[in-house]
């Protein structure tokens, strides 16, 4: 990605001299047009034959001709340099985005507390995608169902749970594919079985939950190509640290539960 962006930072600075050269061209053209009309007056004050008059305004004709046709380049290759620029300015957000998802990445990983990495994809979510109403819903083993534990935006307790298979986010869980609506209506009433985006929380081939997302921030009009790109890391990033919480929280409990019970048998 960084590779990318220096590719269209070189390219821009190419384009950059090359309207520099035709800018100057373009003063060399008009120089010698000012002077052959100077010449062409000299010779009409002067009463110069008609032929050379004739001439000199054939020269002049050409030039102006030849200085349009550097003008029309020099506005293709302006067009060109802000199409670039354009480009170059949208790679680079990309890539601020990105780096700064790798950089919340090691906040995700260096907690095993449960309730903080939840709070820590809910700020990324936040602060990075633009997201205003979303949940985290994660998969119950004994219920085989999607049980919301983190919400944003409405009530924890107003989010329903899904069943495998049942509208949009239970259609993702059981397809682990990632779903994107294709029109967003920030007006539109929520419905929790189908958000604007979608995304299954994988470990291997095992979906342990999802992140749903129903409405965007005020200043967000609408999902861009980055903000795909961003959903994809944090999904990979996000389930690997929820993941790793919950064997981390198991695991303390057990322990917790073996310790109880040999200190009633050695007591």
């Amino acid at each position: 990605m960084f590779a990318k962006g220096k590719e269209f930072l070189d390219m821009y600075s190419k384009v950059e001299h090359f309207t520099k050269e035709l800018m100057d061209e373009n003063t060399k053209l008009q120089n010698q047009i000012n002077e052959l009309m100077s010449r062409r007056e000299r010779a009409l004050s002067e009463g110069t034959q008609s032929n050379e008059e004739g001439d000199l305004a054939r020269r002049i004709e050409k030039l102006k001709q030849d200085k349009q046709d550097i003008l029309n380049r020099y506005r293709h290759v302006e067009d060109e340099n802000k199409d670039f620029m354009q480009r170059y300015m949208e790679i680079e957000l990309e890539n601020n985005n990105l780096a700064n998802l790798y950089v919340a990445s090691y906040q995700l990983h260096s907690t095993l507390e449960l309730g903080e990495v939840l709070e820590i994809i809910t700020e990324i979510i936040i602060n990075l995608i633009g997201a205003h109403t979303f949940v985290i819903l994660m998969f119950n083993d004994k219920h085989h169902d999607l049980e919301p534990v983190k919400a944003e935006g409405v009530p924890l307790d107003a989010v329903p749970s899904f069943k495998m298979g049942d509208g949009t986010v239970g259609g993702v869980a059981q397809s682990r594919e990632t779903y994107y609506r294709d029109s967003y209506d920030r007006n539109a009433p929520i419905d929790f079985a189908h958000p604007l985006v979608c995304i299954p929380l994988m470990i291997k081939d095992d979906v342990i939950g999802v992140i749903a997302v129903y409405h965007l921030l005020t200043q967000k009009e609408r999902l861009v190509k980055v903000d795909y790109d961003l959903f994809s890391l944090l999904a990979a990033h996000a389930a690997t640290a929820i993941f790793s919480a919950k064997l981390y929280g198991d695991s303390v409990r057990k322990q917790a539960t073996i310790k109880g019970f040999l200190d009633l048998l050695t007591h």
